[in-house]
């Protein structure tokens, strides 16, 4: 049998029930991808039901307002995603009549959607003759051809792009698709995969020469930086103090308390005798409820500090983007990990 055939033969016996893969609606499937972005399934799954349930057409999504979806969204990071499927629900309704297109290089020129996702909608919505290229299948074609050209390098990529097409069975491109990232995420795992009941073990150079555990390469990404953030709760007659990001920032438009960020740890002595802390909050000394929590993002390591502070010392020096709400209402605000995780535990 073909590589393709073999693959295939194992993902009849073993593909995993997922619900968009019931359908071929291609805005369920675009929902599912985009969500499943840097995201395990077990985790995203919750979100695909939410989403579909208020937004059940990509008409309904494109009418919602940004902050309901990003408020949705929460929890799941890399808000880019939430905020580009809004500006791709609007591309669809004035491009295409509110039709979410199949054809790949109308997908491709929707915002949020690269080569792999547009190529996983084609041929999932429509078989049409995409291959598909994410970590799963990286993995199994480096292990089975023996390659160490690294991944994310340019010269990995194109390598890859060109083989993963070559493989791919053009007669069942989306039931090949989904058999290829199926055998990576369960057979042909990261980490210990059961080589030994492998139906492509014979022939997988990988297998052959011992390098399992070495495929596939990849470039080391650039050191994250530390930074160092101070947040503060101000409550105030059954409401609390909130601050709202601005637009280009990471966390653009979502909220989270008042924040002091320094370029070091500071403990509480150190920290209000920062200009910015005497200019904002005076002689009021902070309390601390919540020691070190470290939060990790792409090249960034965050280390946050909740403190409590009442303001019974002077008036605040409120900034524009600080505002009042009350607690009750709390849970309608889009609000970043960090901030909903304490959320979670603290009220």
């Amino acid at each position: 049998m073909s590589f393709s055939e073999r693959i295939l033969t194992w993902y009849a016996k073993h593909k995993r029930a997922l619900p968009w893969r019931e359908t071929k609606n291609p805005y369920v499937i675009w929902l599912s991808e985009i969500i499943l972005q840097q995201t395990r399934v077990e985790q995203g799954m919750p979100y695909f039901f939410k989403f579909l349930e208020n937004y059940p057409n990509v008409t309904k999504f494109a009418e919602a307002e940004e902050p309901e979806i990003l408020r949705l969204w929460q929890g799941l990071g890399y808000y880019s995603r939430a905020r580009n499927m809004h500006k791709a629900s609007k591309q669809v309704l004035d491009r295409h009549k509110g039709e979410f297109p199949t054809d790949y290089q109308s997908l491709l020129a929707l915002p949020g959607v690269g080569e792999y996702t547009a190529a996983a909608i084609s041929s999932f919505s429509s078989n049409q003759g995409y291959a598909v290229l994410d970590g799963n299948v990286f993995r199994v074609l480096s292990r089975y051809f023996g390659i160490d050209e690294p991944i994310n390098s340019s010269s990995g990529k194109k390598l890859f792009s060109k083989l993963a097409q070559e493989m791919l069975d053009q007669d069942h491109p989306g039931e090949y698709n989904q058999a290829i990232m199926d055998f990576g995420a369960l057979q042909c795992k990261p980490k210990s995969p059961n080589c030994e009941e492998c139906v492509m073990r014979l022939d997988c150079k990988a297998y052959e020469e011992g390098l399992v555990d070495k495929l596939p390469v990849k470039l080391k990404g650039k050191k994250s930086r530390d930074r160092y953030f101070h947040y503060f709760i101000i409550e105030k007659e059954g409401s609390i103090l909130m601050s709202q990001r601005s637009e280009g920032d990471v966390w653009a438009n979502l909220f989270e308390f008042p924040m002091i960020e320094s370029d070091r740890e500071l403990n509480v002595a150190e920290l209000v005798q920062l200009e910015e802390y005497r200019i904002n909050f005076g002689e009021n000394v902070p309390k601390m409820i919540k020691g070190q929590v470290k939060h990790i993002l792409s090249h960034q390591n965050i280390f946050a500090r909740f403190y409590s502070l009442d303001m019974d010392n002077g008036e605040l020096a409120k900034k524009s983007f600080w505002n009042y709400f009350l607690l009750e209402k709390l849970d309608t605000l889009a609000k970043h990990k960090l901030i909903s995780s304490f959320v979670e535990h603290y009220f």
